[in-house]
């Protein structure tokens, strides 16, 4: 099959299919007499397992380990058990990164009853007060959760 249908197949946009393929994860396929990339139900295999591990959040070096021992069933799984006790970790740090940030929003939130004018507007004097207090503080948490979920770590 062409990109385009293991795109299709897998619900994975091209770009991502070619940047997998750059980073090594994805085997480079065999070429059609068209130079068209040509790829096969082990790409489809590989890749369904790639966006599973992602969509756990893995970073790409985890994925890489995890290829790794997929790719040689013969060896130890001693090294995939502490990629994912790593990872384990991370989830766990972060967890309590983003219920902290949970707090921090519930005492803004708090700041405000109910809607008045903007200049009377407890959780914008808030976020003022913190703001004029720590001007160059980063945020507690490494994204927003939206931009977060399955990209961190550079993730694609």
């Amino acid at each position: 099959m062409k990109i385009g249908e293991l795109a299709l197949a897998t619900g994975t946009p091209v770009e991502t299919i070619r940047f997998y393929e750059r980073e090594g994860l994805l085997p480079a396929p065999g070429r059609s007499s068209g130079n068209y990339r040509i790829y096969d139900e082990d790409h489809v295999g590989r890749l369904a397992f790639i966006r599973h591990c992602r969509s756990l959040d893995m970073a790409l070096d985890e994925v890489r380990v995890l290829l790794r021992f997929k790719d040689a069933p013969q060896d130890d799984c001693g090294e995939v058990n502490r990629v994912l006790d790593e990872h384990i970790g991370h989830v766990a740090h972060r967890i309590r990164e983003l219920k902290a940030l949970e707090k921090q929003l519930r005492a803004l939130r708090s700041q405000c009853r109910a809607p008045e004018g903007r200049g009377a507007c407890g959780i914008l004097e808030g976020l003022s007060q913190a703001a004029a207090q720590h001007p160059d503080a980063a945020p507690a948490v490494g994204g927003h959760v939206h931009q977060h979920v399955g990209r961190t770590h550079g993730r694609h």
